[in-house]
């Protein structure tokens, strides 16, 4: 395993949708491992396919480690469903706009579809941090970064502090 170089905005990479991953392949299991250490090591909690330069629909992510209560996920072609109108509001980081964090309306539950590395289809529902982190990831698979999300006067804010 290795940790990657995290791609920064504004990389026109983090703007493009991402391909479907095809059969999980010995390359595509140690980019997924190599994902793993580079999200421990950044520290984050979730890391996308787009974030690390590999354009395919995967994301890795662990919600609970920082509390001490390791959970690593390697999520294949999500697909995400809200559940509700209720809505939740958090301050966001991206491992791709380091020191910036903006707060981002999203659905408070959703439920996911994705497969794992065994070629297993899954399906949860998630609420809380769990589901902002998985809107988040996919999100960069789908070529939108936290930035967009934005209203125009906080885009403009976030744009400045960041320097982009």
């Amino acid at each position: 395993m290795s940790v990657l170089p995290i791609v920064l905005w504004p990389d026109p990479r983090l703007a493009q949708a991402c391909v479907p991953v095809g059969a999980v392949t010995p390359a595509l299991r140690q980019l997924a491992a190599d994902m793993l250490e580079t999200m421990y090591a950044a520290p984050g909690r979730g890391l996308a396919g787009p974030q690390v330069g590999a354009m395919q629909r995967i994301f890795v992510m662990d919600v609970t480690w920082k509390e001490g209560n390791p959970d690593p996920q390697v999520i294949l072609n999500p697909e995400i469903e809200p559940l509700g109108d209720e809505v939740s509001c958090r301050a966001e980081g991206c491992l791709s706009i380091p020191g910036i964090l903006t707060d981002i309306t999203r659905p408070a539950r959703v439920r996911m579809r994705w497969s794992d590395l065994e070629g297993e289809a899954h399906e949860a529902v998630l609420q809380d941090f769990a589901a902002t982190c998985v809107q988040h990831e996919t999100d960069h698979l789908d070529g939108i970064v936290t930035l967009m999300r934005l209203e125009p006067a906080a885009r403009a804010r976030a744009d400045a502090e960041y320097g982009a």
